[in-house]
């Protein structure tokens, strides 16, 4: 068995909807735990106890000196609930890191395919450190030329794959579904102290994260909720 968290919103009915519709897919050796998604009425104080500050910009594109990459803004209404997606993804990379296990992070809106047992044992003997789980249709941008890259690829796992040019972060599809090993939170936890806080699918790249993997079969998709971030 793996424990695999969802991050849940619990007083948004839309959320807790999927969340069950998540439970009800779930393959027969993943156990789910319930993660209350951070609220963006705590970013200020998780923020300074963490001693994670922002940098990411919120309008345009800028070149990051510090990691060659450039980042562009997303689109974003209140820039707390951004922080704070980042930040529930930020605390479950810390369990992994306290508890030294693997384990599987989902956002609420990913349903896996059917109950087919994962391969766990596949996954924690691969050189990758996180792999991606989603189908990339509907849950990232160049979705066609991802899915092709990685069905192209040799191997049941694959590096994620190269889209765009390569000052660009990319990183897995939609970021909602993965697999992550101690190594990998540890990896994530310090790329965090040293390039500040960014979108966790930004962040999470392949630029910045080389034992970044994407299974080739995939195992869950996004049941098309709409982003909470960005509204």
């Amino acid at each position: 068995m793996i424990n695999a968290y969802v991050i849940r919103m619990f007083n948004d009915e839309i959320s807790n909807r999927a969340v069950y519709k998540l439970e009800d897919s779930l393959p027969t050796n993943v156990k789910l735990i319930e993660f209350d998604a951070i609220k963006p009425t705590q970013v200020k104080r998780l923020m300074e106890k963490h001693r994670v500050h922002w940098n990411y910009p919120w309008n345009g594109e800028h070149h990051d000196i510090a990691s060659g990459l450039i980042k562009k803004a997303y689109p974003t209404k209140v820039a707390n609930k951004r922080i704070a997606c980042f930040l529930s993804h930020y605390l479950l990379w810390q369990r992994c890191i306290k508890y030294d296990e693997p384990i599987i992070i989902h956002e609420h809106d990913a349903i896996y395919f059917n109950a087919t047992p994962l391969p766990i044992e596949d996954f924690a003997q691969s050189y990758y450190d996180i792999i991606g789980l989603n189908d990339p249709r509907n849950a990232t941008r160049l979705a066609a030329v991802y899915d092709r890259v990685v069905q192209e690829s040799e191997g049941d796992i694959v590096r994620a794959p190269v889209i765009d040019q390569q000052m660009i972060p990319q990183g897995i599809a939609g970021n909602s579904s993965y697999y992550i090993n101690p190594r990998g939170a540890r990896e994530m936890v310090s790329l965090t102290s040293r390039y500040g806080a960014w979108p966790n699918d930004a962040l999470m790249c392949r630029q910045l994260v080389p034992k970044l993997g994407q299974t080739k079969n995939y195992y869950t998709y996004v049941q098309g909720l709409g982003s909470t971030t960005s509204s």
